[in-house]
């Protein structure tokens, strides 16, 4: 790996810590804490977002009628989302233990904690843990996928793609065969930046 890329990967690491850190920040502004995986927020923060519900029977009222026929096809989406979600889970389960793969953990993408909002109503609430369930577990797949494909082939493709996932900088050069040839073994063995 060149050592400008080196550089790049630590501003990277020094911007997500910077992410963290304005996340405390923020916990703080709005008064809440995360125990035992619940968002506890301070009496007089929950009073305050309670003024900025919005009824559930003028929310669906107010709703567009495309929006309203749209519907069953976003949650019929659930389906083939558990059916991943659970092939998924039992092929990391037997296959990442067999290549000596650091297993991922669900915990770590799929969040579903805006039910804890009191200023959304029922329906508000159930659409928010839907879309962090479903971009969670795209993450979730992303990484494991990454994982696998830094194992079978650690190759950079030739046209530029969007959206890299987390392993994507330890491949190698497209149409650099000896580095392929000799460094595959220590690739598929490069965990050491995973926490």
């Amino acid at each position: 790996m060149s050592d400008r890329l080196n550089e790049i990967l630590s501003e990277i690491r020094t911007l997500e810590k910077s992410v963290k850190e304005e996340i405390q920040r923020k916990e703080k502004e709005f008064q809440y804490k995360i125990r035992k995986g619940r968002v506890i927020f301070e009496e007089e923060v929950v009073q305050v977002q309670r003024t900025f519900s919005r009824n559930l029977f003028r929310y669906v009222i107010g709703a567009r009628p495309l929006t309203i026929l749209s519907a069953p096809v976003i949650y019929a989406m659930i389906l083939p989302a558990l059916l991943l979600d659970l092939c998924i889970l039992v092929y990391q389960a037997i296959c990442f233990p067999i290549y000596g793969i650091p297993r991922v953990r669900r915990s770590d993408y799929i969040a579903i904690d805006r039910h804890y909002l009191r200023y959304l109503n029922a329906l508000e609430k159930l659409n928010c843990d839907y879309c962090g369930y479903f971009n969670g577990l795209a993450a979730y797949v992303t990484e494991i996928a990454g994982r696998t494909e830094q194992y079978w082939c650690p190759i950079k493709h030739a046209s530029g793609i969007a959206g890299r996932h987390s392993r994507y900088h330890l491949f190698i050069a497209f149409g650099d065969a000896e580095t392929y040839r000799t460094k595959l073994a220590e690739i598929r063995k490069k965990y050491d930046d995973l926490d």
